[in-house]
């Protein structure tokens, strides 16, 4: 699993994909900051409930390659084969985009402390918004690597991420336009939103469910990953 997670890494800096995921992130990120600063708020989950939007699109980039690369290039065949099981090669690049996205994310920190001197931050409520973009992140990573799986075209893939994404960011609007008398399926739908369950560690609030529902979809989802990749071996 190292060896696939030290090769994922290292391709992120031998080609531009993790260097405009990472420039992407700091200008978006930074430029929210400083309006943070320009209205002398030092209010920073202003900044964290704005990235939520910018993930939804460059984390398909940033997975799009994962997977589909292989199956293109046919050398899954290769690392199908190799003394590394189907769930270790699946962690090991899994792991590779979540430490390109930690690396991204550790700037908001830097953020935290530039606070600092102005007035006394809400450490509490800080550790927990980046606590909750990490464990989102990754969730979003655990789905645009499963869609990646699915295709041999990282164009197929970034689209197919981006749609996941924007589904899951759209459907609590979704469920509110149901009728009255199918409220039940409303409340049920409204729970698989992402954007709502984030929202809650932007204002500083610790639900325990709602970390359980990110690590719950981090599981469901390199699961079904390791399961396609396993058919795809004996097919």
């Amino acid at each position: 699993m190292f060896a696939i997670f030290k090769r994922e890494f290292n391709s992120y800096f031998t080609n531009p994909m993790g260097y405009v995921f990472l420039a992407v992130f700091y200008f978006f990120s930074g430029m929210y900051f400083s309006m943070i600063l320009q209205y002398n708020t030092t209010d920073i989950t202003y900044v964290f409930s704005y990235l939520f939007e910018v993930l939804m699109f460059i984390i398909p980039l940033l997975c799009m390659r994962l997977m589909s690369e292989e199956k293109r290039a046919k050398t899954d065949q290769l690392l199908m084969t190799s003394p590394v099981s189907i769930t270790g090669l699946v962690l090991g690049k899994f792991l590779a985009a979540l430490a390109i996205y930690g690396i991204a994310l550790a700037v908001t920190v830097v953020y935290a402390v530039i606070l600092t001197f102005f007035a006394t931050p809400e450490w509490a409520v800080i550790v927990g918004n980046i606590f909750g973009s990490l464990i989102m992140g990754a969730a979003m990573i655990a789905i645009c690597l499963l869609i990646s799986a699915c295709t041999e075209s990282q164009i197929i893939a970034a689209i197919g991420g981006l749609a996941a994404m924007l589904f899951l960011w759209m459907i609590e609007n979704v469920a509110s336009l149901l009728p009255t008398s199918l409220s039940w399926l409303g409340n049920i739908i409204s729970q698989l939103s992402f954007s709502s369950r984030y929202d809650n560690f932007c204002n500083g609030i610790l639900n325990i469910s709602d970390v359980l529902f990110y690590i719950s979809a981090i599981v469901v989802f390199l699961f079904f990953n390791v399961r396609i990749i396993e058919k795809r071996r004996w097919s």
